[in-house]
């Protein structure tokens, strides 16, 4: 059975390590130097850190389980602008990650499903999020869900850029 929850501080490790988990396998084999990636996931999945963005009331957490096992996790941060962005009242999918055991089952997708419905209940009208230009199964992924390329930006590891592609939806 699938389900998915809203995350609380209760949550904290469970995040963290699928966190680190899923960004390095969805984006570690991307990165040259495996020092990189390790600094990286040190950097942005502590347990200290993923509690200081649990805690913050900009950024909301959600957790897919399959059959009671935590599988993957979405991260929004609200009201965060872009400069491809029109509207005022947007949000990022900063995250949005799926252990590779189970993306088959579909998971991604009733995540994904999901989160939106959380986002339009808050009155939002617009999700952005970025995507690593090589990450091709992503693209698609979003391009299928009816999300825009919009623009381009780059995301750094260790200093070094990544080109991304910035898409966006309309909500309403």
């Amino acid at each position: 059975m699938i389900k998915t929850k809203i995350a609380t501080e209760a949550d904290t490790e469970v995040l963290a390590l699928l966190g680190r988990l899923t960004w390095a396998e969805s984006h570690g084999h991307y990165i040259e130097d495996k020092n990189d990636v390790l600094k990286y996931l040190d950097e942005n999945f502590s347990v200290l850190k993923t509690k200081q963005n649990v805690s913050s009331p900009k950024q909301l957490f959600y957790i897919i389980y399959a059959d009671d096992l935590p599988v993957g996790y979405a991260k929004v941060v609200l009201n965060v602008s872009n400069e491809n962005i029109v509207s005022q009242n947007s949000c990022q999918l900063e995250r949005i990650f799926i252990l590779n055991d189970f993306i088959p089952l579909k998971i991604g997708q009733k995540l994904l499903t999901f989160v939106e419905g959380q986002v339009k209940k808050l009155k939002l009208d617009t999700m952005w999020l970025t995507v690593y230009i090589k990450n091709k199964r992503a693209i698609r992924f979003y391009e299928k869900n009816e999300f825009k390329n919009i623009g381009e930006l780059n995301f750094l590891v260790s200093g070094k850029a990544y080109e991304n592609i910035v898409f966006s939806k309309n909500l309403a």
